[in-house]
């Protein structure tokens, strides 16, 4: 995907004029703009960069009174309460997780990593519970709960247990909450005995592999008061917000067509990660590894490096692309829209390059219908291309492709903007606008699945010129509403619609043929 930046720097090569206009100086003038003019706004006219003209550019779009505010990252009150929390399963993301709440393992403290979570505002936690089957993991668990570095004023020296099973850790009252964190097979039923347990929970995608476990987590939930988040923190950007801005003030038109993609190429992003850099097996026995209840309600298969590491690849343990990629392009779809659940889906694809020990596609397709929206949401994932092709809003009036940055392109047989374009106000064969986080670097960030997310807005957003965890944030939206009441954006509304969509589009997949939603019975047919 070529930014915004990049191909307005591109244009300035080829036009006379432009090309003498310091950038400098352009955002300058940015600035005079009414009302809006940060976090990157930027209107790329094609011939004149004057401020009439970019007035007059903003009228036409109806964003002339719009009033982006800008987080404030620093104003959240009441992190007074302590909340003890306890990590079920603490492998790769729960190393994530746990530096979004402040503490680094000391390995990363002598690496710096520390610097990330110093700028982090404290959100008061206490890791005060380690759940893992795999003894490695869990000490690391223990070692990164232990760690005595400050957050930005944490000074506990709180205990950390080790739990052997995750009912013990659940039975324990000292546990406030869980964060689950394990392969996908177990994330519904962890969750739901934790729900029963009291504990509220904070889940990773996806929520459930099966529509008779998405419900019952559903009803629990329901009739319980816990706060339940799921793992999904693209409505923390600050470009994702002002995309919400655009669409509701219908910026786009009517949308009919939504298109959502993954594109990633190497071994690693298809899932094959039980070697190290070195070509060597990564750590991993019945011995360290407590292989049956790793296994869980999955049907017995036995030990191996390859299915520890690479559970993805099977149908018994996750959804591959739909439960890994596409669960993140639904959220972000769903939660600018509110489509909810598809009328139909039909999938299709196949296993068509890293032809290794799986049972998941590498190349998957899927189709959702939404008649009573009038929409159709496409998804096509490949595994053997990193050929970005973006997130894309198809309107009448206009497109929005949304990742790190939100651009606008005005359609050239618009109907509400025919006369500006007819004026040469408007120019339909450039973007229009765009929202850039600044502080973002994704060149910065090492790996090719670092990059992938990075792109897709699921990294970092910028407030206030400060580059700040979007997981962070989303956990401290959990963690403000167990303290304060409230629902958190990744409700368990919106992660019962995220797996039913889920649900079908694998079922679709599996079973090779269109499948519906019946909203009377409740069920998928």
């Amino acid at each position: 995907m070529m930014t915004a930046e990049n191909e307005n720097h591109s244009k300035n090569q080829s036009d006379g004029h432009r090309s003498q206009m310091p950038r400098r100086s352009l955002l300058k003038a940015l600035a005079g703009v009414p009302v809006i003019g940060l976090l990157g706004f930027e209107i790329l006219k094609k011939r004149s960069y004057d401020l009439g003209a970019r007035e007059s550019v903003l009228k036409e779009l109806g964003l002339d009174t719009a009033d982006f505010s800008e987080m404030d990252y620093g104003d959240t009150k009441a992190n007074s309460e302590l909340v003890r929390v306890g990590f079920i399963g603490f492998g790769t993301r729960a190393t994530s997780l746990a530096q979004a709440l402040g503490f680094v393992h000391p390995c990363d403290t002598k690496l710096g990593k520390q610097n990330v979570i110093l700028g982090q505002k404290s959100l008061n936690v206490a890791i005060t519970g380690i759940c893992d089957v795999f003894d490695l993991h869990a000490q690391n668990g223990l070692d990164t709960a232990s760690n005595d570095i400050s957050d930005g004023g944490r000074k506990l020296s709180l205990p950390v247990k080790r739990y052997q099973t995750y009912q013990d850790m659940l039975a324990d009252k000292e546990i406030d909450a869980v964060i689950i964190a394990t392969p996908d097979h177990h994330h519904a039923r962890m969750a739901i005995d934790a729900v029963k347990a009291g504990k509220h929970v904070y889940c990773e995608k996806s929520v459930a592999l099966t529509e008779e476990e998405l419900n019952e987590l559903y009803r629990t939930v329901k009739e319980s008061k816990i706060v339940y988040q799921l793992g999904h923190q693209i409505t923390q950007s600050v470009v994702f917000k002002k995309a919400k801005e655009i669409i509701k003030r219908n910026i786009l038109g009517k949308i009919t067509l939504v298109e959502t993609t993954s594109n990633r190429n190497s071994a690693s992003e298809a899932w094959i990660r039980h070697l190290d850099a070195n070509g060597n097996l990564k750590p991993g026995s019945e011995k360290m590894i407590d292989w049956e209840q790793w296994l869980g309600n999955a049907p017995y298969a036995p030990f191996s490096v390859d299915r520890f590491y690479n559970w993805t690849k099977w149908f018994a343990y996750d959804t591959g692309m739909i439960g890994q990629l596409f669960t993140h392009e639904f959220d972000a779809v769903n939660q600018l829209l509110g489509i909810g659940i598809p009328h139909s889906v039909v999938s299709s694809g196949g296993i068509y390059y890293w032809k290794n020990n799986r049972e998941m596609p590498d190349s998957l397709h899927c189709v959702f219908e939404y008649p009573n929206h009038d929409l159709t949401m496409v998804y096509s994932g490949n595994l053997a291309s990193s050929h970005n092709r973006g997130r894309i809003f198809m309107g009448h009036d206009a497109s929005l492709e949304l990742g790190s940055d939100a651009v606008i392109r005005v359609d050239r047989n618009s109907t509400r903007y025919s006369k500006g374009i007819q004026s040469g106000v408007i120019d339909p064969n450039s973007p229009i606008i765009s929202f850039s986080s600044n502080a973002q670097q994704i060149d910065a960030v090492s790996s090719a699945s670092e990059k992938y997310y990075a792109a897709r807005g699921l990294t970092t957003t910028a407030i206030n010129g400060q580059n700040v965890d979007v997981t962070h944030l989303h956990l401290r939206e959990w963690l403000n509403c167990i303290r304060n009441g409230g629902m958190p954006s990744a409700n368990i509304e919106m992660a019962y619609q995220e797996g039913i969509a889920c649900i079908m589009a694998h079922k679709s997949y599996v079973e090779k043929r269109v499948v519906k939603w019946d909203p009377i019975a409740q069920k998928i047919i």
